[in-house]
C-alpha cells in the first residue's frame, strides 16, 4: 500500500514562502557618496578655522590642503557614479566658499595680517568676497550658451582650490623656514607687507577673465608622458620627505604656468577662428 499523502497546515506552508525584500524610496548610495565626500571636505575646512584660531598653523594648512584634494575628487566621482545633481553642485559651492574663501583668509589673518589692524582685515574680507563672486560666476556659467570646444579645457579665472593654495604660500614658506632654522626668512613670511599683496593679488586672479588650464580633457603629447610621470613621482617623493617645501614649490609652479595657459588659449582661439573663416570662404565660393 502507498503511504498516505501528508498535508501540511496552511499556516506552515505560508512560512515556507520566500519573503519579499522591502523596497525603500530614495536615492541610491552611489548618488550620496559624492555629497558625503563634500561633507568631509567641509568639515576639514571648518577644522582649519579652529586650528588657525588656536595658532596651530601646520594643522590648519594640512586641513585646507586635504579639503582641496577632496574637492578635486568629489566632482569626478560624481560624474563617474552618475550621481551629479543640482543639490550636489550647490552644496559643493557652499563648501568651497567655507574651505577656500574663509578658512585661508582667517588662517593668513592669524598668521600675519592681524598686526596690520583694519587694513589686514580688509584684505581678508576682499579675498572672501572675490571667492564668493568667483563661485557665483562659475555656477551662472552653467546656464550660459554652449562655449567653443576649445574653451572647455579652461577655467575663467583661477579656481577656488588653487586660489587657496596660492594664499597659503607664505605659510608654507614660513613653516619650511622654521624647520630649516632660517629665522630671517620666517620673519619675512610673516610680514603683512608680504602676505597682504599675495592675498589681494590672488583675489584679483579669482575674479579675472584669465583662461586657466582645467586639466579635465588635457591631452599630453606622447614624448612628454615619461617626463611627466617622472616629475610627478619626484614631487610625491618630495611631498613625503619635505611637505612644506613641496607645497611651496607647487604654488610657485602653478603660478608660473598661468602665462603658458594664456598663450595656449589664444593659440587655440586663433586656430578656431581661422578654421571658421576658411569654412565661410568655402561656403561662399559654392
Amino acid at each position: 500500500m502507498s503511504e498516505p499523502i501528508r498535508r501540511f497546515p496552511l499556516r506552515r506552508v505560508r512560512r515556507l514562502r520566500p519573503r519579499r525584500r522591502p523596497r525603500y524610496r530614495g536615492p541610491s548610495f552611489n548618488r550620496i557618496v559624492p555629497n558625503l565626500m563634500t561633507m568631509v571636505g567641509l568639515c576639514a575646512g571648518l577644522a582649519a578655522m579652529r586650528f588657525a584660531l588656536e595658532g596651530r598653523f601646520e594643522s590648519a594648512a594640512v586641513a585646507i590642503t586635504a579639503a582641496g584634494v577632496i574637492d578635486g575628487l568629489d566632482g569626478r566621482l560624481a560624474r563617474l557614479l552618475k550621481g551629479t545633481s543640482r543639490f550636489g553642485a550647490e552644496f559643493d559651492s557652499l563648501s568651497d566658499f567655507a574651505c577656500f574663501g574663509v578658512a585661508p583668509a582667517l588662517t593668513l589673518y592669524e598668521w600675519s595680517l592681524q598686526r596690520a589692524g583694519g587694513l589686514g582685515y580688509a584684505a581678508c574680507v576682499l579675498f572672501a568676497v572675490c571667492m564668493a563672486l568667483r563661485l557665483a560666476r562659475f555656477n551662472a556659467m552653467a546656464d550660459d550658451p554652449p562655449r567653443p570646444a576649445y574653451a572647455y579645457n579652461f577655467f575663467t579665472g583661477v579656481p577656488a582650490p588653487a586660489g587657496a593654495g596660492l594664499v597659503l604660500f607664505p605659510i608654507f614658506v614660513g613653516l619650511e623656514a622654521n624647520v630649516q632654522g632660517l629665522e630671517s626668512l620666517a620673519a619675512v613670511s610673516r610680514h603683512p607687507l608680504v602676505c597682504a599683496p599675495i592675498l589681494v593679488g590672488t583675489a584679483a586672479l579669482l575674479v579675472s577673465s584669465l583662461p586657466v588650464w582645467s586639466f579635465k580633457n588635457f591631452k599630453v603629447p606622447a614624448e612628454y608622458v615619461l617626463p611627466l610621470l617622472l616629475g610627478t613621482g619626484l614631487f610625491v617623493a618630495l611631498l613625503f620627505a619635505d611637505p612644506w617645501a613641496a607645497l611651496a614649490a607647487g604654488g610657485f609652479i602653478y603660478l608660473a604656468m598661468l602665462p603658458f595657459s594664456l598663450r595656449s588659449f589664444r593659440r587655440l582661439r586663433r586656430e578656431a577662428e581661422a578654421m571658421r573663416t576658411d569654412e565661410e570662404v568655402a561656403v561662399g565660393t559654392h
